[in-house]
């Protein structure tokens, strides 16, 4: 018999929400979606990552499923055994409220077992109801305190000028009042290209800040990539980044202030969220008394940027 090949293969596309079917497992990261084909199912190689990703409702639904299940079978084997005091005979419904009953260690004293059969199964269905009861507690409380870096990212970048430069810029702001203590940011730049040999690949090219760091990010921060001749963007022009071909990624990592956790965003800006030429509006003024305010609800909003005046370097 031949045989079978298990395929593995990755597809990119955008716009795309995810799910799981069969081996294939797919997710979406902003406008990149990534669909992965002959993994094994997520659920069965590594159930706690896929509860703690799924949201409440999945989770309780999983958890309800389980119960039912498990009480089912008990009861099943209740009913075979036939040795449960006060329920009436051949009732699957008495023996499943039994059951529940004992995975819960509730027992009210109305049923009660009176066979050496029923005795194991009770024995047996009380431990796992003790088991069962901590996994569900840790994984509750795992999911409820997942650190959340409350990090918004402006939904375009934009390429202007900064400081007589041609700068690749977006913003980012911390929507909670706690500070984010020591945040790093890291941009690449992801882009399918051929090689020599005919070979279609991802090429990832790191893209340097003026400033990656931030000791204490607390209100908004505008990360600024310097276009000189070591940026993959100096021979570039609008319309040379294609869509479903190039994506800007952005990972953000810090401390949360409060709990010292660390906690983590990213954002991806597809070839379309670029803006060539345009530049952010500026989010601060000074009131009269002296103080600061800044409106966040101008923080996507982009206007036409002055024309790029060439210095003498690039004049001579």
């Amino acid at each position: 018999m031949p045989s079978r090949i298990r395929r593995n293969r990755i597809t990119l596309a955008p716009g795309w929400s995810g799910h799981r079917t069969g081996n294939i497992t797919a997710s979406n990261i902003g406008p990149l979606r990534l669909v992965r084909e002959g993994l094994p199912s997520e659920l069965l190689v590594d159930t706690y990552h896929f509860l703690i990703r799924a949201s409440w409702p999945v989770l309780f639904g999983v958890i309800l499923a389980i119960f039912v299940v498990l009480n089912c079978m008990f009861a099943f084997g209740y009913l075979i055994d036939g040795g449960i005091e006060n329920a009436r005979p051949g009732s699957f419904g008495d023996a499943f409220f039994f059951s529940v009953q004992t995975m819960a260690t509730i027992g009210y004293g109305r049923m009660a077992p009176v066979t050496t059969g029923s005795n194991i199964l009770v024995s047996f269905e009380a431990l796992l109801g003790l088991m069962a009861l901590a996994l569900v507690t840790g994984l509750v409380f795992a999911k409820f305190s997942r650190p959340n870096s409350g990090v918004r990212f402006s939904r375009c970048a934009v390429i202007s000028d900064y400081d007589g430069v041609p700068s690749l810029m977006f913003r980012m702001a911390n929507a909670r009042t706690e500070e984010i203590v020591d945040a790093q940011v890291q941009v690449a730049l992801t882009r399918t290209e051929t090689t020599l040999e005919g070979k279609m690949i991802l090429r990832v090219r790191d893209l340097a800040l003026i400033r990656y760091r931030n000791p204490m990010f607390g209100l908004t921060w505008t990360a600024i990539h310097p276009i000189t001749e070591a940026s993959p963007f100096f021979t570039m022009k609008p319309g040379d980044l294609k869509p479903n071909s190039s994506w800007l990624v952005v990972s953000l990592t810090g401390l949360d202030g409060m709990l010292s956790q660390t906690i983590h965003a990213r954002y991806v800006y597809g070839a379309g969220d670029i803006r060539w030429g345009a530049r952010f509006i500026d989010l601060f003024r000074q009131e009269p008394d002296g103080s600061w305010y800044m409106d966040l609800a101008s923080f996507d909003d982009t206007e036409k940027a002055p024309p790029h005046r060439q210095q003498a370097s690039e004049i001579s």
